[in-house]
Formats: C-alpha cells, structure tokens, sequence
C-alpha cells in the first residue's frame, strides 16, 4: 500500500516556491494490538441500556532505522458504560501503526507533521476498524466522529510543557 501526496507550488512568483516539495508515502498500516471485552454480555445489564461513549486518543511517533522513514501510532481507547449506572458495556483498545517515508518537510516541522498529518491519514482506516469490531461484538456499529489530530497536539504539548514546569519546580526545592 504506497501512496504519494507530493505539494505542488505555482511558480517562481509564489513566495512558496523556494519551499522545499513535500512527499510522503504510506509504506505499510496495520493493527499493533487490538482488545475489545464485551462486558454486558459477560455479565449482564439490568434495565434499559442507554450507553455512552468515551474515546481517549494518543499519538506516539519514531523514527526507523531507515532513512526518512516514521512510524506513527495511534492509541484509541473507547468505553462505553451504561448511563446513570456507569457499568462498562464494552470496552475496545486499539492501537494502529502507520509507516511513513516523508521527504522535505523542515527538520522543526517534522514532529508537528508526524502527530497531525500522518494520523489524518491513517484514521479513515481505524474509523474502519472500530465500527467492524463494535458490530462484530455485539454492538451497533460505533461511527467515531472526526478526530481534531491539530487539538491533540496542542493539548500534548501543554501537558509536556507543565510536566517540565512541575520538574523544575521539584528540582529547585
């Protein structure tokens, strides 16, 4: 499964132009480690079922050993619990792995790039796979909205930001 999306400019008078071409190419996708636990079925539900979801997401990126080539995770957690109970109805963990060779992006924008764009590509096929394995377990089909890879990011940031701050404030005392 290769894919190429090159970025095109408009010629020497676009201010653009003197950036480097972009390629990226998907190298391989695949499911690292996927669980899904059916718990009503395990153990019961008394009354009526009216669930509600909860989807955390992570993003993890590496480097491989080849040159220009990432591996970019993404891990999805998904509980569903019985609302007014708070019973787990299922539960489905999933992570998913994408390998990219990309080319031409600026060394500071190379993380930015792994942790939004790369997840943005790959998540067509994770919505995929949740909706199939949530049927498949004896649910309706869960359809995950769109993700904000862009959000995510800036809230990743933050935490690290205030994991440092809180650090420094350990090291100084």
């Amino acid at each position: 499964m290769a894919e190429e999306t090159p970025t095109q400019t408009n010629g020497a008078a676009d201010p653009a132009a003197a950036a480097p071409q972009i390629k990226q190419r998907v190298l391989a996708q695949f499911v690292r480690d996927l669980s899904f636990e059916n718990v009503m079925a395990q153990k019961g539900v008394d009354g009526e079922v009216k669930p509600e979801i909860k989807v955390e997401v992570n993003l993890d990126a590496r480097k491989r050993g080849a040159e220009n080539q990432y591996e970019i995770i993404t891990k999805l957690k998904v509980t569903s619990t019985n609302q007014g109970s708070d019973k787990t109805l299922f539960l489905l963990e999933l992570e998913y792995s994408g390998v990219f060779e990309i080319e031409g992006v600026p060394e500071q924008q190379m993380h930015p790039y792994l942790m939004i764009e790369c997840p943005r590509m790959t998540f067509p096929f994770i919505r995929r796979i949740v909706s199939d394995v949530t049927r498949d377990g004896g649910f309706p089909p869960l359809n995950l909205e769109q993700i904000d890879f862009v959000a995510i990011y800036r809230q990743q940031l933050a935490l690290r930001a205030q994991q440092q701050a809180e650090a420094a404030k350990t090291a100084d005392a």
